[in-house]
């Protein structure tokens, strides 16, 4: 192992739980079982239960096996061993090794369990047929699933937490088959899998060497397979090391535990910022263009960008807008006019004035609601809104109505459709100060869940500050109220993304952000409890993005184009691949870094900044699998999972740039938030 990796796992434990190394180390050494699977070609696996002997580093199996495994365990510090295993091919074979941990003290109905960005407290958010504690207690996945290659466990009644993190350094993978059954690999692969379970009552950590997925794969939305158990094959006198690290650590609460555990995470694969960034920022900004000149559409008497349900090897226009996510509409008008005015490109202020002009006229309904939908392929209408759409047009509309002000330019009738858009927003606040998520044109409520009650702190904020009016500023009081009492305290971050029920990322990314754009216009005790409360979710969210680059085959795209997945982020229990979803958070780390004093925030902003920026950029030379030029790809296919087209290694077939392309842009606009909420006017 690396010095520094070495140096660093003594840095782990900080914080940790007061326990003699020696005690540790004789805890892991006791509580740990195997049992290794043999396979011949064509024949199913037989199962050998191995036996630990004290003093002795040897596994043992009732029979000869054509392998032979030894262990160690050893304390690196305080509360933190390291186990590393052995195995060592006596004659040509196909193997899969599995551990298990028991934590013999922590009960399991009362604990909570952890894999980084799949998997939060038990899942029970999550639907049917999709992965929670509802299928079953116990589950092992592929490391490649997770933010980082590790499992946890934490006793919310004792306050104890156990971690088990692979060490290994995963360079390496292969193709396979299958997904499902017993599977011999192409070739080498370093990719294992992590899970926990319970057992006699009792939380066990769980471990496999090559990957399996048990009870169930996921290699679709909503669609749990069937389990799957890989084999390597290793030639007569071939060997194979792996090194996980167990660390025991208190934790006031899961929240602390997320806390501790992302830091952990962050010190032990150090993931590096990007060195390989070739383009400025205004370049890629200026290839990001081509998409708002090449999409440009006409779809009945409105004008915008065609973003979304386009294939990749075409990027065709489609008769169809959205105002928020996913195709942001306006948000990229608004840049689109900004960029096209500081670079005097007159063919791109166009586009952008006539899909703004267009939505002034024609972009609100009758009931004053955004026009959040229009789609003339299918001749469909939207007929439900709902709060995060309605809150990023607002968004939107405001950067737009202050960037014309700023210029000398006014718009009556902009400025009366969204004050009146913002008093049927106050309008549909409840009582406990959530907004609902979905709703009806008549105010009629649809989905009264209030996990997307933070989107509607950002246009709240700006607008008390683009109208000097406070009931908008009171109005976001009562969501962070809500958001503290309901979401925060509970560290129950969900259903923020409109095409999925469960944890996910963008409802912590969203509660952060809100906060930060409460602290911005707060004083003294009231801010204060603002970065306090931004900090405890911006570690929910930091959960969801990698600290590691995941492993691709030869002749699986992505692997082919040397994507490197640090810095990206999984989306959701449901939805498992990564993207670039950033926006202005990148801004918000930055903030808090320098408000706590935790540095890795803006380190680790870095690192997702410099690994978003280019990576999968389309320009000329440098194509990345899309037809167009600056069409940023949008589902990356990271591990076992198809949302629809070619699984791992490869995009779906279908993509929404019009959000990616605002992302990316915000991601480079730095400051812009603190910009719009500091200014006088």
């Amino acid at each position: 192992m690396p010095l520094k990796k070495y140096i660093t796992l003594c840095l782990l434990v900080f914080y940790s739980f007061q326990m003699p190394a020696q005690e540790l180390e004789t805890e892991f050494f006791q509580n740990l079982h195997y049992k290794v699977l043999i396979k011949s070609p064509g024949n199913l696996s037989e199962i050998h239960e191995l036996e630990t002997i004290a003093g002795q580093s040897a596994l043992r199996a009732t029979k000869e096996l054509p392998i032979q495994i030894s262990q160690n365990v050893k304390s690196v510090a305080e509360s933190a061993a390291q186990l590393t295993i052995h195995i060592e091919a006596t004659a040509n074979t196909y193997f899969n090794l599995q551990g298990q941990f028991d934590t013999q003290n922590l009960v399991y109905d009362s604990s909570y369990m952890y894999l980084p960005g799949f998997w939060y407290r038990k899942n029970l958010r999550s639907p049917e047929n999709a992965p929670s504690a509802r299928v079953s207690k116990n589950w092992i996945v592929r490391e490649d699933r997770l933010s980082s290659p590790l499992v946890g466990v934490y006793d919310r009644q004792k306050k104890v937490s156990y971690s088990l993190a692979r060490l290994d350094t995963i360079d390496d993978h292969a193709l396979v088959p299958l997904n499902q059954g017993e599977v011999i690999l192409s070739g080498l692969s370093d990719l294992g899998a992590v899970g926990f379970g319970e057992e006699n009552s009792k939380a066990f950590l769980a471990f496999a060497y090559p990957y399996r997925e048990a009870p169930n794969s996921y290699y679709r939305k909503l669609t749990l397979g069937a389990p799957v158990t890989t084999f390597l094959h290793l030639e007569k006198g071939e060997s194979i090391t792996l090194r996980y690290l167990l660390v025991k650590f208190t934790a006031t609460d899961y929240a602390d535990y997320i806390k501790h555990i992302w830091t952990r995470s962050y010190d032990l694969y150090q993931p590096a910022p990007l060195a390989n960034n070739k383009l400025t920022d205004d370049e890629i900004k200026q290839t990001l263009t081509n998409f708002y000149k090449q999409s440009f559409v006409e779809v009945g008497d409105l004008k915008g960008f065609s973003g979304v349900e386009l294939q990749t090897n075409i990027c065709e226009k489609l008769k169809i807008l959205e105002v928020g996510f996913i195709g942001r509409v306006l948000l990229n008008a608004y840049n689109a006019l900004d960029f096209a005015e500081q670079h005097k490109d007159q063919e791109l202020k166009q586009i952008a004035y006539e899909v703004l002009n267009s939505y002034e006229q024609h972009g609100f309904t009758a009931d004053g609601f955004f026009r959040e939908v229009v789609n003339l392929e299918d001749n469909k209408k939207a007929s439900v809104y709902s709060i995060r759409r309605q809150s990023e047009g607002i968004y939107a509309a405001l950067h737009y109505l202050d960037y014309e002000q700023r210029n000398g330019r006014k718009h009556a009738q902009w400025e009366k459709q969204l004050q009146s858009l913002l008093a049927t927003v106050l309008d549909l606040q409840q009582a406990d100060g959530s907004f609902p998520r979905k709703f009806k044109g008549n105010l009629e409520l649809v989905d009264t869940t209030g996990g997307s009650s933070p989107s509607a702190v950002l246009p709240l904020v700006m607008a008390y500050k683009y109208y000097g009016e406070k009931k908008y500023l009171n109005a976001a009081r009562k969501v962070i109220d809500y958001q503290e009492r309901e979401i925060i305290s509970k560290s129950d971050y969900f259903s923020s993304t409109l095409d999925a029920d469960c944890e996910d990322k963008e409802a912590s990314l969203y509660a952060a952000t809100a906060l930060y754009y409460m602290a911005m216009v707060t004083k003294g005790k009231e801010q204060k409890r603002y970065i306090n409360l931004a900090s405890q979710a911006a570690y929910f969210t930091l959960s969801w993005y990698y600290t590691w680059d995941v492993p691709f085959a030869q002749g699986q795209m992505l692997g082919d184009l040397r994507l490197q997945s640090r810095g990206w982020g999984n989306v959701s229990v449901e939805n498992n691949h990564i993207d670039v979803f950033i926006f202005e958070f990148d801004e918000v780390l930055k903030w808090l870094a320098q408000e706590t004093g935790e540095k890795r925030f803006s380190e680790f902003a870095n690192v997702i900044r410099t690994s978003m920026r280019e990576q999968l950029l389309p320009y000329p030379g440098h194509m990345s699998g899309i037809a167009k030029v600056g069409y940023y790809p949008e589902v990356v296919q990271h591990t076992a999972w198809d949302y629809g087209h070619f699984g791992k290694g490869f995009y779906n077939l279908h993509f929404a740039p019009g959000w990616t392309v605002a992302s990316i842009w915000e991601l480079l606009t730095d400051s812009r938030t603190k910009a719009y909420l500091t200014r006088k006017r």
